[in-house]
């Protein structure tokens, strides 16, 4: 029922109903759009493991709570609203009032509800809904106040009180939320809001509310402030894990800044420079790595490789290998047998991991080069203006198969001679396998001309940079340049 306390104002025109049909039109057709959405972000219907996509579906679930409400709100203003209040002859009784829309579940009329509290004469009056709303049979007539706070959570029961009694000792309006248990034991989230109706004296003479049933909004608004809850953890972790990745990485790869020559002082050696190559599609750290390293007898250890996986397992399982590696070579392990021991450590490890690798070891003495490779692309040799893979000796991946043989092949190097190592993302892989690998070497062969114009090993992988930085690579990449001098 309207207040007395707003009885002395000038009443507001209604509006005009073609707008309530215009926005009604407008309402349909956002909930509409807003089912196509739904339902992408719906799938299967089973609870899906991306905390983005959950948030995305509770977001969904919230607006369709507001919209529904919003048509409800404006159906309930269409049907109060005359055909043609023009048309209507001053002498003729009004219309009869048009009949309510069928309710369904859950549907706006059925959650809302009004009630009035009369203190002159103890009398209550509840509406259907309202009896709805609080799973009470009407026959049982509605609460007292007194009677309203044994339905109220417990820990709600101060607010309603306080609430009722700032209505009627100091007249003002009631607005909060609190929750009650049915007699079916169904738990509800009420919203009411109303106001105390004073009489002739200014003295409180009844109060008049208005119940709400949120429990779905509410529920929609804690599922979307939990997906995104579970979505802000998830990306923490993620920029956690990646800044782990990224540390880890550095303190294993060699902090080069330039060229290095192994060894050093001799009259043949090895001009060497690398770089790393994020990935141009993912912010994730694989598991790719490139070495050089001057062993004890004077010889040389190269070797690149890559696991599978990203973030810091595979960074960690990375360093693992790698630092078996460079033990194993300064231990004095050819490169074959020490393929052969890092497979049996993948294999072995308390988290299987695939990877592949090429291992050379190059003795500045004769110029030779012995090399291994597991399941990786081969090193490319340029010469005089030319270049072409090296032939391959039988390897398969690490970690792929227990007690896996690996051969290696010697290689005569001359001087100007220049080694490319590489890992297999370094191009996009338009096709994968074996092709994919291929299509980076040919790349890469294609720069022979620049290379031999090159002053040194530093300015060929600015060269390979220039090629294939900006490429769209799913996957990170190294890649490693030895030039044989003297």
């Amino acid at each position: 029922m309207p207040s007395h306390l707003f009885a002395d104002r000038s009443a507001a025109q209604p509006p005009e109903r073609d707008v309530v049909e215009a926005l009604i039109t407008q309402a349909r057709r956002l909930r509409g759009g807003l089912d196509a959405v739904r339902r992408e972000t719906s799938g299967d219907g089973e609870e899906h493991p991306d905390p983005r996509l959950r948030w995305q579906r509770a977001l969904c679930d919230l607006a369709v709570h507001h919209l529904d409400d919003l048509g409800g709100h404006l159906d309930q203003l269409r049907e109060g609203l005359p055909a043609d209040p023009d048309a209507l002859p001053d002498e003729e009784p009004l219309p009869a009032a048009p009949p309510e829309p069928a309710e369904h579940p859950g549907s706006l009329l059925s959650r809302v509800g009004s009630a009035e509290w009369n203190l002159l004469t103890d009398g209550v009056s509840w509406s259907d809904e309202l009896f709805g709303i609080f799973g009470r049979d009407p026959a049982e007539g509605p609460l007292t106040l007194d009677e309203l706070p044994s339905l109220v959570f417990a820990e709600d029961q101060q607010l309603l009180t306080t609430m009722v009694t700032d209505c009627l000792v100091d007249g003002r309006p009631i607005d909060g939320e609190f929750r009650i248990v049915r007699a079916d034991q169904c738990v509800r989230t009420v919203h009411m809001v109303g106001e105390p109706v004073l009489d002739a004296d200014g003295s409180t003479a009844c109060m008049w509310a208005v119940l709400r049933d949120v429990s779905e909004l509410r529920r929609s608004q804690r599922a979307v402030r939990e997906t995104r809850d579970s979505l802000q953890r998830q990306r923490h972790r993620a920029q956690t894990e990646h800044r782990l990745a990224v540390e880890l990485q550095e303190a294993v790869l060699p902090p080069w800044r330039g060229s290095l020559r192994f060894p050093q002082g001799g009259p043949v050696a090895l001009d060497l420079a690398a770089r790393y190559l994020p990935s141009g599609t993912s912010a994730l750290i694989g598991g790719d790595w490139y070495d050089a390293l001057q062993l004890p007898d004077g010889k040389t250890l190269l070797s690149v490789g890559d696991l599978t996986g990203h973030g810091a397992t595979a960074t960690s399982g990375m360093a693992m290998v790698l630092g078996a590696l460079r033990g194993m070579a300064v231990s004095g392990q050819e490169p074959g047998p020490l393929m052969g021991y890092l497979n049996q450590l993948l294999d072995s490890s308390a988290q299987p991991a695939l990877g592949s690798a090429v291992c050379c070891r190059f003795d500045p003495a004769t110029r030779q080069l012995v090399w291994a490779q597991a399941g990786h692309p081969a090193p490319l040799l340029f010469r005089d203006g030319t270049g072409s893979p090296l032939s391959p000796p039988e390897g398969v991946l690490l970690g792929a198969t227990t007690g896996a043989h690996y051969t290696q092949r010697c290689e005569q190097l001359a001087p100007g001679d220049l080694l490319v190592l590489h890992t297999d993302g370094l191009v996009p892989r338009r096709s994968h396998g074996p092709l994919a690998s291929h299509e980076g070497s040919e790349r890469l062969l294609s720069l022979a001309p620049r290379f031999a114009a090159a002053r040194n090993a530093q300015d060929c992988v600015r060269i390979i940079a220039e090629e294939f930085g900006g490429a769209e690579r799913e996957d990170d990449a190294c890649v490693l340049i030895a030039r044989v001098s003297g």
